[in-house]
C-alpha cells in the first residue's frame, strides 16, 4: 500500500498546469514568492467552477499563479487581487495578458490588506481566497468572513503551514496562529468546513449565515 507522502506526490504530479500558469510560477520562484502548488490551485479552479464565481476577491497577487487558476474555473468572473507589492503586480498583470484575460476583469489593488478590507462592502464576493501575511491571519478571516455573500466560500491558503501544524512540537507564531483558526473554525456554526491537504493545506469554508 502506498504511503500518504507517495499519495500526496501523486495528487500533485496529476495535474497539468497550463503553460502561462507554469511561466507564472517560474518568475514566482525568480521572485522568492512562496506560490500555491500544482494541486491547491487545480482545487481552487473547481471551487470557482463548482460556485459559478462571478465575483472574486484575492488578498495576496503574488505573481499571478493562484488568480490564473482561479480565472480558469471561472472565466467570467472578475478577480480583485490586493498586495503591498506594485513590483510583483505588474509581473501578474503581464502573467494575465500574456493568457488572454481580458484587461477588465482583472483589477490590482496595490495597498496593505489590512487597511483595504475594512473599506470593502459586506456580501459583495462570491469567493474570497487568502494567501498573504500570516500575522493577520484571523483579521484577513474574519474580513474575508464578512465581505463573502452567504454561500460564498472563502479559502485559506498554507493551512497546515509547511507541515508544522500536525506537529506537537510546533509552537511557534504561525504555527499558533494557524491552529487557533482551526479551532475557532471547528466550533463555528456559521461556516461549513473542510480542511484538504493539497499542498500545505486549503481551507475551505462556505459562508451559512451573516
Amino acid at each position: 500500500m502506498a504511503d500518504k507522502e507517495s499519495s500526496w506526490r501523486y495528487a500533485e504530479e496529476f495535474v497539468a498546469e497550463p503553460e502561462a500558469i507554469a511561466v507564472a510560477r517560474q518568475h514566482s520562484m525568480e521572485l522568492g514568492i512562496d506560490a500555491v502548488t500544482p494541486a491547491m490551485g487545480a482545487q481552487l479552479a473547481l471551487l470557482a467552477a463548482a460556485s459559478s464565481c462571478h465575483s472574486i476577491l484575492e488578498i495576496g497577487t503574488g505573481a499571478g499563479v493562484s488568480g490564473l487558476w482561479l480565472l480558469r474555473g471561472a472565466p467570467n468572473a472578475v478577480l480583485s487581487s490586493i498586495d503591498i507589492e506594485y513590483d510583483h503586480q505588474q509581473v501578474a498583470r503581464t502573467a494575465f495578458a500574456d493568457a488572454d484575460v481580458p484587461a477588465n476583469r482583472i483589477r490590482l489593488i496595490t495597498g496593505t490588506a489590512s487597511q483595504v478590507l475594512p473599506r470593502m462592502n459586506d456580501g459583495a464576493y462570491d469567493l474570497v481566497f487568502i494567501d498573504a501575511d500570516p500575522e493577520s491571519l484571523l483579521d484577513y478571516v474574519e474580513h474575508g468572513l464578512r465581505i463573502a455573500r452567504r454561500g460564498g466560500i472563502v479559502v485559506v491558503a498554507h493551512a497546515l503551514w509547511r507541515g508544522r501544524v500536525a506537529d506537537p512540537a510546533a509552537r511557534d507564531d504561525t504555527v499558533t496562529d494557524y491552529r487557533a483558526l482551526l479551532s475557532t473554525i471547528a466550533e463555528s456554526s456559521a461556516v461549513a468546513a473542510a480542511l484538504s491537504t493539497a499542498g500545505d493545506g486549503l481551507l475551505q469554508l462556505v459562508k451559512l449565515s451573516d
